[in-house]
């Protein structure tokens, strides 16, 4: 009969497997990172924008049906803080580690020092003058 484990046994293999810990860390620096980018549009976006257009203040905004009020302001109020977030994202991490990913990816590629031989297609060096695997005579590439 097979050895069953505890509760508490899987409970930890679980835990400490890399993809809960990685999820774990993730998340942490995901709300880190959330308030670093909320102070960012509250404290420097929200401001230049008030400076430049004055500062729009859409919660007082609303509409009645059958003496029901529907606050469509608030809902502004939170598209327009969405989408300053959203840019500020975009262009504080994305751009940039776009920009990275394209440098890394147009580096050059170093040459090869080897070819296939014309007779079997097994790589040889550039300098060789017979392949070592069919033993053909090849002309050594400059």
């Amino acid at each position: 009969m097979a050895k069953s484990k505890s509760v508490l046994s899987e409970f930890k293999d679980f835990i400490i497997k890399g993809d809960v810990m990685d999820l774990a860390i993730a998340v942490v620096i995901g709300t880190a990172f959330g308030l670093v980018v909320m102070a960012l549009v509250k404290d420097l976006l929200t401001p230049l924008v008030a400076a430049l257009f004055g500062k729009p203040n859409f919660s007082n905004f609303h509409f009645s049906i059958n003496h029901s009020r529907f606050l469509y302001g608030d809902f502004v109020n939170s598209v327009i803080s969405f989408l300053s977030v959203a840019a500020a994202v975009f262009f504080v991490v994305v751009k940039p580690v776009n920009a990275l990913k394209e440098r890394r990816r147009q580096a050059p590629e170093p040459e090869s020092e080897s070819r296939p031989c014309p007779e079997c297609l097994s790589e040889i060096p550039k300098a060789a003058t017979r392949c070592s695997f069919c033993t053909i005579a090849v002309a050594p590439v400059g």
